[in-house]
């Protein structure tokens, strides 16, 4: 079988090239240049697109000896990507780019690019598992599982996707590195958002949408407590950076709960305000078979790393509505709801939707 393996320059990426070789796939490997400019990208070990990663990506293919090619996707990222994750902020909402990136780029742009030129699937080094099934399992690795961002895969998609790593730790891939060497074996994991050369997401989306004044209204009272220069700037159970003029009447810390962009307010409150039993989500993804027909007992996950929940999940139309069995603080519109199986082999992810 002849498979693409996507090569980001890190660790996981390398030895899951290696593994498939391993596996007797006929394995081509492609780093995805992503950045228009990638000066103005992550450089070193902070995060991903970046020179450094390319020629990394293109030392451990030639330790492990397969082709390997470099694809100009720039463009489509950032239409898809950066300009979404800007969109989103301004409307209130609180994006998670990597699961837009494996949705309308690894999965979509590169998956259908391979196929078309007769590859039958694209390999990474996400750390999740497919079993024989075909069923998206969470890795053996809890602490570094990827199921969350890669719930958002269609059935078909994951047919043709192979992720090698998901039965070993972090540790067990950087000491096999090792062994093979892969120089990219102590290389540090990115961090944070790529696009965003120092991290600083406010200000990355103040060059994009401009200062745009408005108030910081308490929720208990209607008082104006602070000043804000974007809304955009916060999300959902922040409370740092809050910069309010006005202390609470108890004198406890205030959380934002709520953002809204028509009228220009972020609303603040005490943390037990944050609490919600139910989720609506609209777009689902139901990759582990059809969309159920009634309700649906199921754990379902609300941030990546984020803790799981039980709940019941039910289809409504063109979305889905979770009642959660216990009420959970900081939920923000935009992330994604994972809903998952317990199963003796691992947890199934069932399906996901995009918060509203």
């Amino acid at each position: 079988m002849r498979v693409l393996a996507a090569m980001s320059g890190g660790v996981d990426s390398a030895v899951a090239a290696a593994r498939a070789v391993e596996a007797g796939y006929d394995v081509t490997g492609v780093h995805l240049a992503l950045a228009r400019n990638p000066q103005t990208y992550r450089s070193g070990a902070r995060g991903c697109c970046t020179l450094e990663d390319s020629r990394d990506a293109r030392r451990a293919a030639d330790v492990i000896g397969i082709p390997f090619y470099v694809w100009d996707l720039a463009d489509r990222f950032h239409e898809d990507v950066v300009d979404d994750f800007v969109a989103e902020y301004a409307a209130g909402r609180t994006p998670n780019p990597c699961l837009r990136c494996n949705e309308k780029i690894k999965f979509a742009a590169v998956l259908d690019r391979a196929v078309a030129l007769g590859f039958d699937a694209v390999v990474t080094g996400h750390h999740a598992r497919l079993g024989a099934d075909g069923l998206l399992r969470r890795s053996v690795d809890v602490a570094k599982d990827q199921s969350y961002v890669l719930a958002v895969l269609t059935r078909e998609q994951l047919d043709r996707s192979v992720f090698p790593l998901g039965d070993s730790t972090k540790a067990q891939v950087r000491a096999e590195a090792a062994r093979r060497g892969l120089a990219v074996a102590e290389k540090p994991d990115s961090h944070d958002i790529c696009f965003i050369a120092d991290g600083d997401t406010r200000r990355f989306l103040a060059d994009r949408l401009g200062e745009t004044p408005g108030d910081v209204v308490d929720a208990r009272t209607g008082a104006v407590v602070g000043r804000h220069d974007g809304a955009y700037a916060y999300t959902v159970g922040q409370r740092k950076g809050l910069a309010l003029g006005v202390p609470a009447p108890d004198g406890r810390p205030r959380y934002v709960l709520s953002i809204t962009p028509k009228t220009n307010t972020v609303t603040v409150g005490p943390a037990e305000a944050l609490a919600v039993d139910t989720v609506s989500a609209r777009r689902p993804v139901w990759s582990s078979g059809p969309l159920p027909a009634g309700p649906l007992d199921c754990q379902v996950q609300l941030r990546a790393h984020g803790e799981v929940v039980p709940a019941t999940v039910r289809v409504t139309g063109d979305g889905l509505r979770a009642d959660l069995h216990r009420p959970m603080r900081g939920v923000a519109a935009g992330q994604a709801i994972v809903a998952y199986r317990t199963d003796p082999a691992g947890d199934v992810v069932l399906g996901s939707a995009t918060i509203t």
